[in-house]
């Protein structure tokens, strides 16, 4: 009984799964906890993407992501651009956008809309901030190679001026899966217009050089700049009211995203009494 009795115990112990239960499912560890946490892993996908479609360019252009340098004039007393990369025929000055939903936006509006409801600083002229961060560190002879782009995931849907999607523009919005077919397309245009390139190799690297040694590291001033950016953020994200500006009588989501989308309106909504009157 005894030999038995030890034969059924050591099968139960072989049968006993190993101690698993306090250690974290590697597919669960990988999700993100709350909404913070996902948008930030949204964004780290999407930055990522980006970097491989810049590694693909020719070896003799340069790309920097993260850049952060200082810019006396922006509210935080720095500008954290996302990507810039350096070819023979300009700088393309990338910020890109992790929305979800309909884009509504003009090249002059200092504040686009998201889905009709939500606030948002113009990219163009955050973008605009950066650039002009960037031209402060470099030599005047540089100032009119920049293209600004603005890149945004599949899942958004542009509402914008024409122009920003026309390659001959040097302020352009894009899908972020298209991101390298425009910025080749823009060279190749270049190309076309100028026997020389605007760049030498040697120019290039020292562009590049500049600003990586201009990019903060410490990680407390970044942290920094990255809460004030989520206050400034938070305030401009606040709904839009469904309501006339003139006579502030209660309007349909309809009337609103009509108006929102209109540029004869200037991002206003007005009931249909005084939308007559908008000239």
């Amino acid at each position: 009984m005894n030999r038995g009795s030890n034969m059924f115990s050591f099968f139960k112990k072989k049968q006993q799964p190993k101690e698993t239960s306090k250690a974290i499912p590697p597919q669960t560890a990988a999700f993100p906890k709350n909404n913070e946490q996902l948008a930030n892993r949204k964004g780290e996908l999407g930055e990522y993407k980006i970097n491989i479609q810049l590694d693909q360019f020719p070896k003799n252009y340069k790309h920097i992501s993260d850049l952060m340098i200082k810019n006396a004039k922006s509210s935080t007393g720095f500008s954290q651009i996302d990507h810039i990369i350096i070819t023979p025929y300009g700088l393309f000055v990338i910020e890109t956008k992790n929305y979800q939903g309909t884009i509504y936006g003009g090249k002059d509006r200092k504040t686009w809309l998201v889905n009709g409801k939500f606030k948002m600083m113009s990219p163009l002229v955050q973008n605009f901030g950066h650039i002009q961060a960037i031209k402060n560190v470099l030599e005047p002879s540089y100032q009119d190679y920049f293209i600004s782009m603005v890149s945004f995931t599949k899942r958004c849907t542009f509402k914008i001026d024409e122009e920003l999607r026309q390659i001959s523009s040097n302020e352009l919005v894009v899908y972020d899966i298209e991101l390298s077919e425009f910025i080749n397309r823009k060279i190749a245009i270049r190309k076309l217009q100028n026997e020389e390139p605007f760049l030498s190799d040697i120019e290039i690297d020292l562009i590049y050089q500049t600003l990586n040694n201009l990019n903060i590291s410490d990680s407390t001033l970044r942290k920094q700049h990255v809460e004030n950016i989520k206050i400034t953020k938070s305030n401009d994200n606040k709904e839009i009211k469904n309501t006339c500006c003139i006579c502030q009588k209660p309007v349909s989501e309809k009337v609103k995203s009509f108006c929102l989308s209109n540029k004869k309106f200037n991002g206003q909504i007005y009931c249909f009494e005084h939308q007559r009157v908008v000239k």
